[in-house]
């Protein structure tokens, strides 16, 4: 870096100076210290801007870094995961899983099964007892029914009659 040489020149220039007895203060040419600064003054942007750079880069290089260590981390787990997946006591433990699942369901079905026997049989029994209860009570509520309706039929005929008897009985008085 230019500058940096400019800086070890002035270094240089007050090394190699004369200087004041008991003040540790030096003479220096000025013109050439101002010449040296003018010069790093016109570095100074170019390394600024090549410094920056540098740290850009720095940067950059970091992040690709991480990405390809996260990239690199991820496909390591998707691995790991197949892996698993794959291992014997994994396939063992799906096949007896699976086995477990076919015995409940099996078992599942025959409980629904003996569920349903069960209620049909309850209601079997219960038609059963309807019937007997309708063979037992059907004939004499019929019968009842029978003679209510005989009677409702007496009434009306009665009742029919003794109509006919009062129509006939006003014809006669209006006859006379």
């Amino acid at each position: 870096m230019k500058v940096l040489e400019l800086l070890d020149e002035i270094e240089e220039i007050i090394d190699t100076s004369s200087g004041f007895p008991l003040t540790g203060k030096v003479l220096v040419d000025a013109d050439e210290i101002r010449e040296i600064l003018k010069e790093i003054r016109i570095e100074l942007p170019d390394e600024i801007q090549q410094a920056q750079w540098i740290k850009d880069e720095k940067q950059r290089i970091l992040q690709e870094a991480k990405q390809e260590y996260e990239a690199i981390l991820k496909d390591a787990k998707v691995q790991a995961e197949a892996l698993i997946e794959n291992d014997d006591i994994t396939v063992k433990a799906k096949m007896r899983a699976n086995e477990i699942m076919n015995v409940a369901e099996a078992n599942v079905k025959t409980l629904k099964l003996s569920t349903f026997d069960y209620i049909d049989s309850i209601l079997y029994n219960f038609q059963d007892k309807m019937d007997q209860l309708n063979a037992i009570y059907f004939q004499e509520m019929f019968s009842n029914l029978q003679n209510t309706f005989d009677k409702i039929n007496s009434t009306i005929a009665e009742n029919r009659s003794e109509i006919k008897e009062m129509i006939h009985k006003t014809q006669m008085e209006s006859a006379d």
